[in-house]
């Protein structure tokens, strides 16, 4: 599928802002099943800027304002043509899962941390489930469905700062809180994980030419011999429809635009994601 995403963010400040320093990863990234045809990065007021790919291999546009500014904005579009298949998976084994060199390879994805890691009644449950799976990808399909199927997707209903186990105990989050939760359940169990940000074409049939209002979206991979993705907040796994921006281990990895500024004591955010779809 042939898309066309404009994803607009920034800052309303209270009051001037007299300097501002930030970091976007908001540029979608070229795959082998992802080939970005167009992106570009526009900032106001004019920046200095400077692009580089950070340690998980995403993209970041790096800028700093130096003039007094009641707003900074960024306007961030791409062209992206996503042809990914369906991932099945090698089938390993939990042996082969947990092979000391596998964690060499992949430790940064193995470790735990407070914004995922599972509460202990839901962290017994998962270890129940991986007792019985044949095998390691068994168990990481029947921890999407069990996220999928026990939590409600709320829109606002939590914010970046909320841990995993805050989502869980509510029973209710967004794609970033279910995607956190399911990657700390499957590292509790040896599994490598990862988590991915991007945007998700809201309609499973979309008009050619006609713009949908999105907004970020996150999945994760786990890795099976190679890494298999899964969408648990639809219980999919990332399609035509899924355009991949940024890899990390959690969402403190991969914010969409992340910074610091002087001059004014507080600030609002707004975020407005247009998804078009050009060609199926």
């Amino acid at each position: 599928m042939l898309l066309r995403i404009v994803h607009r963010t920034g800052y309303e400040y209270a009051g001037m802002a007299s300097h501002s320093f930030n970091e976007a990863r908001m540029s979608p990234r070229s795959t082998l099943h992802q080939a970005v045809l167009h992106t570009k990065v526009d900032i106001s007021p004019t920046a200095w800027t400077n692009t580089y790919t950070d340690y998980w291999g995403t993209t970041v546009t790096q800028f700093e304002v130096h003039e007094p500014h009641p707003r900074m904005a960024v306007t961030a579009s791409a062209t992206v043509d996503v042809q990914r298949p369906e991932v099945t998976g090698h089938g390993l084994s939990w042996e082969e899962v947990r092979d000391p060199e596998v964690f060499d390879d992949l430790s940064e994805y193995l470790l735990t941390s407070p914004m995922v890691e599972p509460p202990a009644e839901l962290k017994a449950r998962v270890e129940e489930i991986a007792g019985r799976s044949r095998t390691p990808g068994d168990c990481a399909h029947e921890v999407v469905e069990l996220i999928h199927d026990e939590m409600e997707y709320v829109s606002g209903s939590t914010g970046v700062h909320t841990r995993a186990s805050e989502a869980w105990a509510n029973r209710s989050g967004v794609c970033q809180d279910m995607s956190n939760l399911t990657i700390g359940c499957l590292r509790a169990v040896g599994i490598p994980a990862c988590y991915v940000s991007g945007y998700l074409l809201p309609a499973r049939e979309p008009e050619i030419g006609t713009p949908y209002t999105g907004e970020s979206h996150a999945w994760v991979r786990w890795w099976d011999g190679e890494w298999v993705g899964m969408d648990p907040t639809n219980a999919i796994q990332p399609g035509g429809r899924h355009v991949e921006v940024a890899r990390g281990r959690e969402y403190g990895d991969v914010p969409p635009l992340r910074g610091i500024y002087t001059g004014t004591k507080s600030s609002s955010m707004f975020v407005e994601v247009e998804l078009t779809a050009l060609r199926s």
